[in-house]
């Protein structure tokens, strides 16, 4: 298989608890810009309709794919033909779902995502996620997971995406702290470092996290906020590029990045374990700018 190359975007935006118009704008702002700098998909941060376990979700969540909601998704991937990975309050019969989705520049949806490994505060807002996959495209096969799916025990979700055949782990997630959080005294994001580092190198793949930011205003955690720190990790399991830390540090961060031909399939992986990564097949990100 020979390599492929993609640019992507990773939109740390702000979401604003329980103001669904607002956040779609901005949304479509994010992936307007992405367009305009020749991203082939855009990342969106985690429940960006109306806020992770902000209690406007009973009343927000709309049904995916026809919904309001991700119909305006759907609508602004196919206008700016890019792939658009969003997360967003589900409702589907008497269940409201933390779910997430990955739109193809068409605006059909490729991926349909509820997440497993919901915390424990989140169970109160949201029903148990039932489904994962991936998705073919043409730049390669697509893994979507969601924040805490990564930290599972024994990375169980992001190293079946693996065997899967992901090239690419998206996750749309809401990294938050308390209030008084110093990072100059705790800096922020060796968790998902740890988490995302042995699987991106044991299956040399890439893996994308990207948070929202701004004050979480509702809900069980109200009085935090989401401050960012957005990651890219590279096939060697290194970070390639990271989001500025606050709760108003919106950012969109683009790389170039090479998802190399997969060196293994089923348990042949057994064996790539076993001897060190392939530097040479562990590919290239060049970041391409902020804004």
């Amino acid at each position: 298989m020979s390599r492929r190359y993609l640019r992507i975007a990773l939109a740390q935006m702000r979401v604003i608890g329980g103001n669904l118009a607002a956040n779609l704008h901005r949304a479509a702002e994010c992936i307007a810009a992405a367009a305009d700098q020749g991203a082939n998909l855009i990342v969106l941060p985690e429940a960006l309709d109306v806020g992770w376990t902000d209690p406007a979700a009973s009343a927000g969540a709309q049904a995916i794919p026809d919904g309001a909601t991700c119909r305006h998704l759907r609508e602004a991937a196919r206008r700016h033909r890019i792939h658009v990975c969003a997360g967003l309050t589900e409702r589907a019969g008497k269940s409201i779902f933390n779910a997430a989705v990955l739109l193809g520049p068409d605006g059909e949806l490729l991926l349909h995502h509820r997440k497993l490994n919901e915390l424990a505060i989140g169970h109160d807002s949201y029903a148990q996620g039932d489904r994962l996959g991936v998705a073919h495209t043409d730049f390669g096969t697509v893994g979507l997971m969601i924040c805490a799916d990564a930290f599972a025990r024994g990375e169980v979700i992001s190293r079946t995406l693996g065997l899967m055949g992901a090239d690419l782990i998206v996750s749309p997630c809401a990294w938050a702290v308390p209030a008084e959080h110093d990072p100059a005294i705790e800096p922020y994001g060796q968790l998902w470092r740890d988490c995302y580092g042995p699987v991106a190198r044991d299956f040399r793949l890439w893996i994308a996290g990207v948070s929202s930011v701004g004050p979480i205003r509702g809900g069980p955690w109200a009085g935090r906020k989401c401050i960012g720190c957005s990651l890219l990790v590279g096939p060697d399991g290194t970070v390639r590029q990271e989001g500025p830390y606050g709760e108003a540090a919106e950012a969109l961060l683009l790389a170039d990045l090479e998802l190399p031909a997969r060196p293994a399939r089923g348990d042949e992986w057994a064996n790539c374990w076993n001897r060190p990564a392939d530097q040479p097949s562990a590919g290239d990100s060049t970041p391409t700018g902020s804004v």
